[in-house]
C-alpha cells in the first residue's frame, strides 16, 4: 500500500491532507492520482470505475489542485455532477483540499438557486467550476462563464447522469471546451451509453476498475421481508418502533410514493422527512441538516434525490421495492456498514418478487436472510427497556425534592418490589393495544385491521393523536411548534381562517412540524378548501387535510402574510398575494419566534395583516 506521498503530490497538499488526519489512500486514489498527475501538458484520459464511498472526490480533486496554475484566472477545470447535493459536497471538499492554496478559487452552481448570486460568484477569478448540467448550461448561454481555457472535465458519477436525461446537456457542453482538454470520467457502472461517450469524447483512455463490492457490504447484514404493498408502511412502523435508535434511509421509486410515505408516518408522530424531486433546495438542505444532526429516525428519498448524500454512520438501508436494475441495489446498500460500522439492508418485497433477492445473491455474492416483522411481544420487551433507561437517566428536579416530603407517606406501606410492580402495570397499560394480535405480513390473507390497536396506543410517543380514540373529524396540518405555533396560536387561526367558533375545534395536539385537531361534524363541508391560498411568508406553503383522508401529495396549498417560519418569528411585511403555493410535500421551517396569523383584512390577536389574493 503507498502513501500520499509516494502518489506525486505536492508538499501542500500533503500538508493539507496530513492535517485533515487521511494518512492512507483507498485503491482508487492509488491507482488514479499517479497516472493523473504524470504529465500537464499532454491529454490524458481517464477512466475510473468505484462504487460510491470509496474516495473518488479526492482520486480527482486533488491532482486537479496540484494541476491548475492558480495565478491564472481563468476557469481551468470543470467538474460535473448530477445533483447539487453532490455538486456542494464535491466543491466543499475541493475547498478544504486547497486550503494553502490562497489565490485558487472553487465555485459551485446548481439549479434551484438565485442564478445572479452564482453569475455574481463567477464574475471573481475562479479556476474549478463544480457545476450540474443544467444550470451550467444556462450560465454559458448568459455568457457568465466561459470555458475556451477548460483543459480538464472532471464527468463524476456519469451513470447516473446518463440516467437522469443529461447526455444532450453534457454533448453541448463540451462542445464549448478545447478539444485538447483532458477528460476524467468516475462511473460506479459502465452502461452502453457510458461506453459511447467514451468513445465519442476520449483518446486511448486509462481505465481502472476498483473492485471494492464485498469490501463495502462486508459489514452489511442483507435481509427481506415479504408483504403486500398496502401493508409495507405498517410493517415499516413496527421496524421503527423496535430500532429507535435507527438512524436509516429508505428507498422509494417514485416523488409521489416518497411523499406518501411521509406523510403517513408523520401524522403517527414519527420523525421522518422526504427528499425528492418536488422539494425547494431550501426544504432540501434543511431535511438533510436535521437528518445529520440525528433529528429525525428516517429519511424517504428517491435514488436521484439520494445521490451525493455522505452520511458515514447510517445504521439502516430499507428498501421499499427493489430497484429494476440490480446494480442500484449495491448503489442503495453500500450507503450503510461504513468507516467499520455495521449495518443493516432490508427489503421489503411481494410474494413474486423472489427470483430478484435470488439474482442479487448471485450477482453480488451476498446472501439473504428471510425475516419476519417484529412481534407484538418484541414490540413490548422493547418499549419497557426504553422506559427503564429514561426513567434512570431522568435527572432529579429540585422541586422533586420539595414534594417528597408530602408524598413519602402514601408509598410507606408498599416495598420497593411492590412499587416497581404499580410503575410497570401502568407503563403497560399505557401499552395496550400492541399485544392485540401480532402481524402476519407475509400472508395475503392479513386483514389490515389487525394493527388498529397499535395504532392507537404507542405509550412511548408522548402527547400525540395516534394515542386517542379517533372521534369526530381529525384535521392535520403542516404546521407546528417549529414555526413558533402554540395550541392556543392554533386555536385562534384555525377558528379565523374557517369560521368555526373555538367550541367547535377541539383535542389540539401541537407537535415539532405538524398539528393536529378535531372539528364538529357541522363545520366539516369546504373546511379544507377554505385554507387555499395560504402560506407563511416563508413562502412555506399549508396543508390542511383530513387525517383519515388520500395523502397523494394534492395537498391544500396556501398563502398568508403571517409570520413564523423563516427563523425569526417575524410579522408578515404587508399585505398577502402574488402566485398560488404548488402544494404538495411543503415542510416547515424553524422559529425562534411567535406564531401569528391573519384571514381577510382585519387584525388578528397578534397584530399580523394580510390577504388573499
Amino acid at each position: 500500500m503507498s502513501t500520499f506521498k509516494e502518489l506525486g503530490l505536492s508538499t501542500n497538499l500533503l500538508n493539507v491532507i496530513e492535517e485533515m488526519g487521511f494518512t492512507t489512500p483507498t485503491p482508487i486514489q492509488e491507482k488514479s492520482i499517479p497516472f493523473l498527475l504524470k504529465d500537464k501538458n499532454e491529454k490524458s484520459d481517464f477512466i475510473g470505475l468505484a462504487q460510491t464511498g470509496t474516495g473518488k472526490t479526492a482520486a480527482f480533486g486533488l491532482p486537479l489542485i496540484d494541476l491548475v496554475d492558480s495565478e491564472n484566472k481563468a476557469t481551468q477545470a470543470l467538474i460535473m455532477a448530477p445533483t447539487r447535493e453532490l455538486g456542494q459536497q464535491t466543491a466543499k471538499q475541493l475547498v478544504e483540499f486547497s486550503a494553502k492554496y490562497k489565490q485558487l478559487n472553487v465555485e459551485v452552481v446548481y439549479g434551484g438557486a438565485a442564478i445572479t448570486n452564482q453569475i455574481n460568484a463567477l464574475k471573481r477569478p475562479t479556476q474549478i467550476v463544480v457545476a450540474t448540467p443544467g444550470r451550467l448550461l444556462d450560465l454559458i448561454r448568459r455568457k457568465a462563464i466561459r470555458l475556451d481555457d477548460v483543459k480538464y472535465v472532471v464527468l463524476d458519477e456519469a451513470d447516473e447522469m446518463l440516467n437522469m436525461g443529461f447526455k444532450e446537456d453534457i454533448d453541448e457542453i463540451l462542445s464549448y471546451t478545447r478539444e485538447d482538454r483532458s477528460t476524467w470520467l468516475f462511473s460506479a457502472t459502465m452502461p452502453a451509453d457510458i461506453r459511447r461517450i467514451i468513445k465519442k469524447y476520449m483518446t486511448n483512455p486509462m481505465e481502472v476498475a476498483v473492485n471494492t463490492e464485498s469490501k463495502t457490504n462486508i459489514d452489511i447484514t442483507h435481509q427481506y421481508i415479504v408483504t403486500r404493498n398496502d401493508d409495507k408502511v405498517i410493517a415499516l412502523r413496527r421496524f421503527l418502533d423496535i430500532a429507535p435508535d435507527m438512524k436509516g434511509i429508505m428507498f422509494c421509486r417514485t416523488k409521489r410514493e416518497t411523499q406518501e410515505i411521509t406523510d403517513n408516518l408523520g401524522q403517527l408522530g414519527y420523525e421522518v422527512e422526504a427528499l425528492h424531486g418536488d422539494l425547494s433546495q431550501a426544504q432540501r438542505d434543511a431535511a438533510m441538516r436535521r437528518f445529520k444532526a440525528r433529528n429525525m429516525q428516517l429519511l424517504i428519498a428517491t435514488d436521484v434525490a439520494a445521490r451525493g448524500i455522505d452520511v458515514n454512520d447510517l445504521t439502516h438501508v430499507l428498501h421499499h421495492k427493489i430497484p429494476d436494475q440490480l446494480e442500484a441495489y449495491t448503489h442503495r446498500s453500500g450507503r450503510t456498514g461504513r468507516a467499520g460500522n455495521k449495518g443493516i439492508s432490508i427489503a421489503f418485497i411481494n410474494n413474486r418478487e423472489g427470483r430478484k433477492i435470488a439474482d442479487i445473491e448471485r450477482k453480488n455474492n451476498i446472501t439473504f436472510e428471510k425475516i419476519e416483522v417484529p412481534k407484538a411481544s418484541e414490540l413490548k420487551k422493547v418499549r419497557l427497556e426504553n422506559w427503564v433507561k429514561s426513567t434512570l437517566a431522568m435527572p432529579i428536579d429540585e422541586e422533586a425534592e420539595e414534594n417528597l416530603a408530602a408524598l413519602l407517606p402514601h408509598f410507606e406501606a408498599l416495598s420497593k418490589e411492590d412499587l416497581l410492580k404499580r410503575m410497570i402495570s401502568l407503563e403497560l397499560k399505557q401499552l395496550k393495544g400492541t399485544d392485540k394480535g401480532d402481524l402476519n405480513v407475509s400472508s395475503d390473507s392479513r386483514s389490515r385491521d389487525d394493527d388498529r390497536g397499535d395504532r392507537r396506543d404507542r405509550g412511548d410517543r408522548g402527547d400525540r393523536p395516534e394515542r386517542r380514540e379517533r372521534e369526530g373529524n381529525r384535521y392535520f396540518i403542516n404546521l407546528g411548534k417549529n414555526d413558533g405555533l402554540s395550541k392556543v396560536d392554533l386555536l385562534e387561526f384555525v377558528s379565523e381562517v374557517s369560521g368555526a367558533k373555538k367550541s367547535q375545534i377541539n383535542d389540539i395536539a401541537v407537535q415539532d412540524k405538524r398539528s393536529f385537531f378535531n372539528l364538529d361534524d357541522s363545520q366539516v363541508k369546504g373546511f379544507e378548501d377554505k385554507f387555499e391560498g395560504l402560506e407563511l411568508e416563508s413562502g412555506h406553503a399549508i396543508r390542511v387535510n383530513k387525517e383519515t383522508g388520500s395523502s397523494d401529495g394534492g395537498s391544500r396549498g396556501a398563502r398568508s402574510s403571517f409570520g413564523g417560519g423563516g427563523g425569526s418569528g417575524r410579522r408578515p411585511k404587508g399585505a398577502g398575494g402574488g402566485r398560488r403555493s404548488s402544494g404538495g410535500g411543503e415542510r416547515s421551517g424553524r422559529s425562534g419566534g411567535g406564531f401569528s396569523g391573519k384571514r381577510g383584512s382585519s387584525s388578528s390577536s397578534s397584530g399580523a395583516r394580510g390577504r388573499r389574493r
